[in-house]
Order: C-alpha cells, then sequence, then structure tokens
C-alpha cells in the first residue's frame, strides 16, 4: 500500500509538472537547441575540412616524395654517365699521353743513333786522317834514312829497274 501511495500522484501535480517540462522544453528548444546544435553543425564542418585537407596534405606529401625518389633516380643516372664520362675521358689522355711519350722517345732515341752515327763517322774520319798522316810521316823517315846513304839509294834503284824488266 505504501508502495501504491508513493507512485499515485495527484492529477493536478501531473498536469503543472507536464506544463513546467513543455515550458522548459520550448525554451530550451528557442534559445539552447539551434546554438548547440549550429556549434556542432560548425564543429562536424570544421573537421571535415580538416581532413580533406589532411587527405590532400597526404596525397601531395606522396606526390612530392615520388618525384623526389623521380629527380634522386635522375641525379644518379646523370652521375654516373658523368663519371663514365671521366673515366673514358681519363683513359684517352692516358693514352694520348703514351702514344706521345713513346713517339717522342722514338725519336729522341733516333736522334741520338744519328748523332752517335755521325760522330762515329767524323771520329772514323779524324782516325784515317791522323793514320794517313802518320803514315807518310814514317814513310817519310824511312826513305830518309834510307836515301841518306848512296850505296842504298843505288840498291833500291837497280832493284826497281830489275822489277820494272821482269814485268
Amino acid at each position: 500500500m505504501i508502495l501504491l501511495n508513493l507512485l499515485a500522484a495527484p492529477l493536478g501535480l501531473i498536469i503543472w509538472t507536464s506544463v513546467a517540462f513543455i515550458i522548459v522544453l520550448v525554451l530550451l528548444k528557442k534559445l539552447a537547441w539551434k546554438p548547440i546544435l549550429n556549434t556542432l553543425q560548425e564543429r562536424n564542418d570544421f573537421i571535415d575540412k580538416s581532413l580533406k585537407s589532411a587527405e590532400e596534405a597526404k596525397a601531395q606529401m606522396g606526390q612530392l616524395k615520388s618525384d623526389n625518389e623521380k629527380l634522386l633516380a635522375e641525379a644518379r643516372v646523370e652521375r654516373e654517365k658523368m663519371l663514365k664520362e671521366a673515366r673514358e675521358t681519363k683513359e684517352s689522355i692516358i693514352a694520348d699521353a703514351k702514344k706521345t711519350a713513346a713517339s717522342e722517345g722514338d725519336r729522341i732515341i733516333n736522334s741520338a743513333r744519328e748523332e752517335i752515327e755521325k760522330e762515329k763517322a767524323k771520329a772514323m774520319s779524324d782516325i784515317k786522317t791522323q793514320v794517313a798522316a802518320l803514315s807518310i810521316d814514317i814513310a817519310e823517315k824511312v826513305l830518309r834514312s834510307e836515301l841518306s846513304n848512296k850505296d842504298k839509294q843505288a840498291e833500291i834503284v837497280e832493284e826497281h829497274l830489275k822489277q820494272s824488266q821482269l814485268s
């Protein structure tokens, strides 16, 4: 029974409570619900914009990363090309220097050989001249010593005459 008394409310109280509730509900709807719903909608729009901006930024970052990787790959290819050209140029310069050095060495060796041959020929000519001069001096001395003696002169003349008659 007590339980029923607690649950049973007088009709006037129920009506006045209902009227007060409806008034509070109408006031809330006019004064509070619109600003609250507008604020929630603005926040929802801001979050949507932020998410779209984040997705766009992510897409741009992905594109930039892709572009950077492409540029790095092109730079690597260009670097390798330049290194290859540098190696080829280096090898070409070394080969040309070797050829030039070899031809210059051969030219110097040939020039030295020619100079040696000239000096050798000159020395041989000088030696022949000196030998001829010495031979003439020796023959002159021998003839003087042999011709200074009159008996020997007569002998030499007779010998030459005999030889010319025999021939």
